[in-house]
């Protein structure tokens, strides 16, 4: 799949962004975080992420020492966002790629991660 522009948005439209990258491998973790709640991973850089709602719609829970964002909105509940900050590296975005309009999962490459045995 070529990149393209494509909408997410969570259950109720309360938050919605446009994602403007390739969408053809995502990573499916096992994490508890995760493994509950369902998260795909399509990574993406900031850049190509544009916000269609206010920053302040959404609601943001931190975890890692500050290190990791999950980012979802308060009324359905639905996480739509991740940011993460590595000491080495710039931040990097991950949207849930299930919250993608009009996606068919199954024609996406998905790479399994095993994030429930990762050190902290």
């Amino acid at each position: 799949m070529a990149a393209k522009t494509r909408t997410v948005s969570c259950h109720c439209g309360r938050i919605k962004f446009e994602v403007t990258a390739e969408l053809r491998r995502v990573r499916e973790c096992n994490c508890s975080i995760c493994g509950s709640s369902g998260y795909l991973h399509w990574y993406v850089e900031p850049g190509q992420v544009k916000l269609l709602t206010e920053r302040q719609s959404m609601s943001s829970y931190v975890w890692r020492s500050l290190s990791g964002f999950h980012h979802f909105c308060p009324i359905c509940g639905v996480a739509v966002l991740r940011s993460m900050v590595a000491l080495d590296q710039a931040r990097r975005l991950s949207v849930n790629a299930r919250c993608v309009e009009g996606i068919d999962l199954a024609t996406l490459e998905i790479e399994q991660w095993d994030g429930k045995h990762l050190v902290p």
